[in-house]
C-alpha cells in the first residue's frame, strides 16, 4: 500500500511540474492576445482536439465512454460529478490573466494554498474515490502553515494592496482543483479509464469557455493579433498531462496526498521557470522563502498522526 501511495505523490508531481510549464505558457499567450479568456479557450480547446483524436478512435476509449454512460444512466454518478472540468477551464483562465502580473511562482503559491485546504476537506467529506481521511494535527498544521507560507511569498507586494488583488483569482481556482481532483477520481471510477475522464474534463471546461468568451468578445471585442510562436499553443498539451496524471494519483493516494505531490511539482517548476524565464516581477527572496515555507508545510501535512473528532 506504501509503494501505491508513493507512486501515486511521484506521479502527481510530475504532472504539478507540467501545470507550472502551463502557467506560463498561457501566461504568454494570453499577455499576446490581450484576453485571457481567449488564451484559456485557445488551450482547452487544442487539448479537447488532441483526446477527440486518440480517444473514441481507439476500442479501449469508445468501451470507457460506453460504461461511464451506463453508469450516469444507472444514477451510479451524478451528472455534476463529471463537470469538474469546469473548475479546470477556471484555472486556465486565471493562469492567462494574472501570470503576466504575479509571475509564475506567486501565481502557484497562491493556487497551492487553496489547494492544500481544498484536498484537507473533500479527504474528510469522502468525495473522492478513496476512504475517507480525517483530520489529523499533521493534516490541519500543514494546510495552515501552506496559508502562512503565501502570506510571505506575497509580502513584498503589502505596500501596493492594489497588486494583491490577482492573487485572489489563482486562490479561488486553488479552492476549484481540490474538487475537481475529488469527482475526477469518481468519474475514472465509473468508465474505468483516465483518458476518458481527461476527455470529460476538456469537454465541459472547452463549452464553459465558449460561454465565457462568447460574453467576453461581444463586449471587447476579437484579439486584433494572434501569436505566432508555436509553443504558446501546447498549453492544452501540458493540461492532458496535468489531469491525466492527477486522475490515478488520486484513486491511489486519496486527494489531499495527490494534491501535496502536485503542489510539490508546481513549486519546483514555478521557481525553475521564474528563475530561467522571469514574467512579470523579478523573483524575490521572500517568494523563494515563501515556496520553501509551503514545500515543508506539505510535507508536515503527509505525516501520519492522531485523528481528531470522529472520522
Amino acid at each position: 500500500m506504501g509503494d501505491v501511495r508513493a507512486l501515486g505523490v511521484l506521479v502527481a508531481f510530475i504532472g504539478g511540474v507540467f501545470l507550472a510549464v502551463q502557467g506560463r505558457v498561457n501566461g504568454q499567450l494570453g499577455s499576446a492576445f490581450g484576453d485571457g479568456f481567449v488564451a484559456a479557450l485557445v488551450s482547452f480547446a487544442g487539448g479537447l482536439v488532441v483526446l477527440l483524436a486518440v480517444v473514441p478512435t481507439t476500442r479501449a476509449g469508445r468501451a470507457g465512454l460506453r460504461r461511464l454512460r451506463d453508469v450516469l444512466r444507472a444514477g451510479g454518478i451524478r451528472w455534476w460529478q463529471c463537470v469538474g472540468g469546469a473548475c479546470g477551464a477556471f484555472f486556465v483562465s486565471t493562469q492567462g490573466l494574472t501570470v503576466p502580473v504575479l509571475g509564475v511562482a506567486t501565481f502557484t503559491v497562491a493556487v497551492v494554498a487553496a489547494q492544500v485546504v481544498s484536498s484537507l476537506l473533500v479527504d474528510r467529506a469522502g468525495v473522492g474515490p478513496a476512504s475517507v481521511r480525517p483530520f489529523t494535527g499533521p493534516r490541519v498544521a500543514g494546510a495552515a502553515l501552506t496559508v502562512v507560507a503565501v502570506g510571505i511569498a506575497v509580502s513584498d507586494e503589502f505596500g501596493r494592496p492594489e497588486a494583491l488583488w490577482p492573487a485572489l483569482l489563482p486562490a479561488l481556482a486553488g479552492l476549484g482543483l481540490g474538487w475537481q481532483q475529488a469527482v475526477n477520481g469518481q468519474v475514472r471510477e465509473a468508465a474505468r479509464s483516465t483518458r476518458v475522464t481527461t476527455l470529460v474534463n476538456f469537454a465541459t471546461g472547452t463549452v464553459v469557455l465558449v460561454a465565457v468568451c462568447a460574453v467576453d468578445v461581444a463586449v471587447r471585442g476579437l484579439p486584433v493579433t494572434a501569436p505566432s510562436g508555436p509553443w504558446l499553443y501546447a498549453g492544452g498539451v501540458l493540461g492532458i498531462v496535468a489531469i491525466g496524471s492527477a486522475v490515478p494519483a488520486v484513486r491511489w493516494s486519496g486527494v489531499l496526498l495527490t494534491g501535496l505531490g502536485q503542489v510539490a511539482g508546481q513549486l519546483v517548476g514555478a521557481l525553475a521557470v521564474d528563475a530561467v524565464l522571469p514574467a512579470g516581477a523579478a523573483l524575490s527572496a521572500v517568494t523563494v522563502v515563501g515556496t520553501a515555507l509551503a514545500l515543508v508545510a506539505v510535507g508536515i501535512a503527509a505525516l501520519p498522526g492522531r485523528r481528531r473528532g470522529r472520522a
